[in-house]
């Protein structure tokens, strides 16, 4: 059969072979045990309605010892044989071109090259899916190939409930991802009902098809060190010599030291798991590896000494270079974590003192005594930070739930009233927070005020020619369009156009493209609608030779409620709500996005974030052009609005400047109040 009718004939209807488990791949950790046995019967009830009857006792069975094996139910037996990647557009089968370019963005996701566990269809984050199962992979693939045009697609936590008749400006597909009941969102409800088959965790871009490999995260963490540095500049002057210490090289975090390179300075960044290093290394994503912790001492000094820009992986755990750099004295600039603490208890973190087996071991057999390993070794390491910091290290949170689950494990995180590290939240007086970590997350001290305030965020595209040559053309179109902005800039926004367009420029030289032909940059909604405009112009005109994939991460100004990270820098209590997410995907769906996601769960855990994306296909034409002009201003001043009603001062400068852009927008701006009107009220 060719690959087109591999795809139109969706779930085989005769077994194929079974496939061997390639020990060679990265896999997904064991999960651990939590079903009863009679919802371990229920399990495999749901597995098996993907399948004719005739096939449930082989299946049956099978099913049964992945469950026990794996702690999922992942159906191995229908990866499909052909190799997984973004083929250009033209290969795939249908009636659509819209459901032509959802197939591409899915193929990415789970490419080899881009997936962190591709056999388990997670693409990053130890937990991050697209599907829970390959029959819901199959079958997804052959309703995107029958779609029309006045079709949509329903996909509930990976499950494609079917096409239902709609219109040709609604969107082709409507995601949702981990979307529990309130009261039933803890860590262990995701372990029981993904295991059940009924849910799964989308995380941000995974399982809504627009994750794009590191690249996406290179760029948000180059912009985040840049700012990061400026932050402890004296005297404006650069990142040469400086070094900043991190940890993780997985499907996000492996950004890290690419994107010190480009930032130009010296990154070490610790990682367990040696599979993923030696990945990280023949990808060109880091420079060296160091196993030995005298050795990277040393390595480190020299760097410091010639002032040498250079990425190094220590391959061993995060902790022990916190602590070997404290007794040897070795200066830390920038410090950070990225390790995937959104999930700690089944791979996101990696206690110290025990090996990378042991704990993938202990994970699943005894997972009370790797909660407290864990919990200990956020102790240690929170510990060998502080005196770091004590020292003039800039530490922040990068978004992962460091800093949340550091506070649960009872390690000296916050700071008292005197500035002393303590281990119990402290409340503030009037205007503040109401608990104090010792660090901030770097969205409350960087890209909070400096970026999604004024409407900059991760916008992205994708070429589905998988074309080099058009992704060329593209980054030449977009950096045209930025200087022309840049021209008639204010000056609160200069910095950020000056710095996306040194980005774009050296894109091409960086080599950031990994899997699909596709490239990111932080724009707000002018950038974004020129940009997209202008590339809808290019195909058009046939400069660009297919459509363009527009998206971008849910990281962004409106699409994410996120109180320990993308809204930890509002302060009127409405960091715990979820109206923007919600609000965002709606609107997006009726202003002229292709497809839209809403997820629970995203970099900081599941049941602490509610999440939203979109997907939009450009094709050339009039309407894409209107489509693109109403949705990319609502899906950033939805954002911007909020964050003014919050009373963050640069989202208020935004908000006026959009509103004298658009006269049709009319958004209320709050009046501020004398503090020491409230002062002796409740007295």
């Amino acid at each position: 059969m060719t690959f087109q009718e591999i795809i139109q004939q969706g779930i085989p209807t005769e077994l194929p072979s079974i496939k061997p488990y390639e020990i060679t791949i990265n896999h997904a950790p064991k999960r651990k045990e939590i079903l009863s046995k009679t919802e371990k019967e229920l399990a495999i009830k749901n597995a098996l309605r993907y399948f004719d009857k005739k096939h449930h006792t082989i299946l049956a069975k099978e099913f049964a010892e992945e469950l026990m094996e794996y702690g999922r139910i992942y159906m191995y037996r229908f990866r499909p044989d052909y190799k997984m990647y973004a083929r250009p557009i033209s290969e795939y089968p249908g009636k659509c071109e819209q459901a032509k370019a959802i197939m591409h963005m899915i193929q990415n996701n789970l490419d080899y090259a881009v997936a962190q566990h591709p056999h388990e269809l997670i693409t990053y984050g130890g937990n991050g899916a697209v599907f829970q199962n390959w029959a819901q992979y199959l079958l997804t693939m052959q309703y995107l190939s029958e779609m029309t045009d006045d079709q949509t697609l329903t996909i509930y936590s990976g499950h494609p409930m079917g096409l239902f008749p709609s219109h040709k400006n609604a969107p082709r597909v409507v995601v949702t991802n981990g979307m529990m009941i309130p009261n039933y969102s803890k860590p262990d409800d995701w372990e029981k009902y993904n295991a059940l088959g009924v849910t799964q965790y989308g995380q941000m871009t995974a399982g809504s098809y627009m994750y794009i490999g590191p690249q996406g995260i290179v760029h948000g963490t180059t912009i985040t060190v840049l700012n990061a540095g400026r932050k402890i500049a004296i005297n404006k002057e650069d990142l040469s010599g400086k070094l900043f210490l991190t940890s993780g090289l997985g499907g996000m975090s492996g950004a890290q030291p690419k994107a010190g390179n480009i930032a130009g300075c010296i990154t070490v960044c610790a990682e367990v798991n040696p599979k993923i290093t030696e990945i990280r290394l023949s990808q060109g994503w880091i420079d060296e590896k160091i196993t030995d912790l005298d050795l990277l001492v040393e390595r480190v000094k020299k760097a410091k000494a010639s002032k040498e820009v250079v990425s190094i992986a220590y391959l061993g755990n995060i902790v022990e270079v916190w602590e070997k750099f404290a007794e040897e004295n070795v200066y830390v600039d920038l410090g950070s974590d990225q390790t995937s603490l959104h999930n700690p208890w089944a791979g996101g973190y990696y206690p110290v003192g025990i090996s990378f087996e042991e704990a993938n071991e202990m994970m699943s057999s005894n997972p009370d005594l790797f909660k407290e390993k864990v919990q200990e070794s956020l102790r240690r390491q929170v510990n060998a930070i502080n005196k770091h910091t004590a020292k003039g290290t800039y530490f922040f949170d990068y978004g992962n739930a460091f800093l949340l689950e550091a506070s649960r494990a009872g390690a000296e995180i916050y700071k008292d009233s005197k500035g002393d590290f303590c281990n119990q939240k402290v409340l503030f007086s009037l205007g503040e927070e109401t608990e104090r970590w010792a660090y901030p997350s770097y969205v409350q001290d960087i890209m909070g005020p400096m970026c999604f305030d004024y409407g900059f965020g991760p916008f992205r595209w994708v070429c589905t020619s998988a074309n080099p040559s058009d992704l060329e053309k593209t980054d030449a179109i977009a950096c045209k369009v930025l200087e022309e902005i840049k021209k008639n800039s204010p000056e609160e926004i200069q910095q950020q156009m000056a710095d996306n367009i040194q980005w774009i420029k050296g894109a091409q030289e960086n080599k950031l493209v990994v899997g699909s032909q596709a490239r990111i940059l932080y724009a707000d909604a002018e950038g974004r609608t020129k940009i997209a405009e202008a590339f809808n112009n290019a195909i058009k005109s046939g400069e660009i030779t297919a459509p363009i994939v527009l998206g971008r991460d849910h990281h962004d100004v409106s699409g994410t409620d996120s109180p320990y990270r993308e809204t930890s820098n509002i302060y009127d209590g409405s960091q715990f709500t979820a109206d923007m997410a919600i609000q965002n995907v709606i609107g997006d769906s009726f202003r002229g996005a292709t497809w839209v996601s809403i997820h629970n769960g995203g970099g900081v855990g599941w049941g602490e974030v509610i999440n939203g994306g979109f997907g939009m296909v450009l094709d050339g034409s009039i309407e894409a052009e209107k489509r693109l002009k109403s949705m990319l201003f609502w899906d950033v001043n939805n954002g911007i609005s909020r964050r003014n009603w919050a009373r963050n001062k640069g989202a208020t400068f935004a908000i006026k400047r959009a509103m004298q852009i658009e006269p049709k927008l009319k958004v209320t701006v709050p009046n501020l109040v004398d503090e020491a009107l409230l002062h002796n009220l409740f007295n």
